[in-house]
């Protein structure tokens, strides 16, 4: 595992060790891609780190460019070159679709979500070209009581303000990260997988209903909806993410054969919060 900080990671199986990387470059680590069986690029800034200011905007697109960038020379350099590279994405890639379908064959779409994650996924293409096989991972919001997410949406249920955010119309595309974890393991396994994978849990829900579920497992109410006026004025342009989805479907997930554990919002959320 590559982190900035060696130190503070923890919580690695057996055999698994942490190597420091400046996010940018293959000083420290490239060696590590001669003869490796699979390269996980997941590096990127926080998108709901900061307001969307032009600085930070510019931080959010270099970081995963940049990371990507130096896994493409880490992979050129390799005399034995790794099996798979396996990118991270998001559904941010296809933009606001309203209730549209969306599958791996939607165009990406032009806001400033979909343009990042469009530069993201080209920032490893080159490996293609090395012979490498390349899998791109486009999740939804992965639940998981670690991640900033789930643990934010609780939050005010917990005080018995929850509710839908604006319109709750919206789509919520989600995965536990179980399956997460799990469906990305499965496509670095199967040799036939290749290209983009909407990693989105099958039954498909708007924030509105979603928001009904998690109150449900919290026992609590869903009946204060948070304007959506209110969230572009605290978080501006990043508003975007939360007043905004896309309606993912995990078509070619499926198609391949993988089996979700956590289908169901309820069952997802029981297993992570009760």
């Amino acid at each position: 595992m590559l982190s900035r900080d060696p130190a503070c990671v923890g919580g690695l199986p057996q055999g698994a060790r942490a190597v420091k990387w400046d996010g940018r470059t293959t000083a420290g680590w490239g060696e590590l891609a001669d003869g490796a069986d699979a390269i996980v690029n997941l590096a990127g800034e926080n998108l709901t780190a900061g307001r969307w200011t032009a600085s930070q905007k510019q931080r959010i697109r270099q970081s995963r460019v940049d990371a990507g960038q130096a896994v493409v020379a880490a992979v050129r350099a390799a005399k034995v070159k790794p099996a798979v590279v396996l990118q991270a994405s998001g559904i941010g890639y296809y933009g606001p679709h309203g209730d549209e379908i969306i599958t791996e064959t939607a165009a990406a779409g032009s806001d400033f979500q979909a343009s990042i994650t469009v530069d993201w996924e080209a920032s490893t293409a080159p490996v293609e070209a090395l012979g490498v096989r390349r899998v791109v991972s486009r999740s939804g919001v992965a639940l998981t009581m670690n991640g900033p997410a789930l643990p934010r949406m609780m939050l005010p249920f917990r005080f018995f303000v929850g509710g839908p955010i604006g319109s709750g119309r919206q789509w919520f595309p989600w995965i536990h990260i179980a399956d997460k974890v799990a469906a990305m393991r499965f496509l670095m396994a199967q040799p036939q997988a290749s290209g983009a994978f909407n990693l989105t849990a099958p039954s498909t829900l708007t924030n509105a209903e979603f928001s009904k579920v998690l109150a449900k497992v919290m026992g609590r109410p869903s009946w204060l909806p948070v304007p959506a006026v209110a969230m572009r004025l605290i978080f501006g342009e990043m508003a975007a993410v939360l007043l905004e989805g896309q309606r993912a479907m995990p078509g070619r997930l499926q198609e391949m054969g993988f089996v979700f554990r956590y289908p169901d919002a309820e069952s997802a959320l029981r297993n992570l919060i009760v």
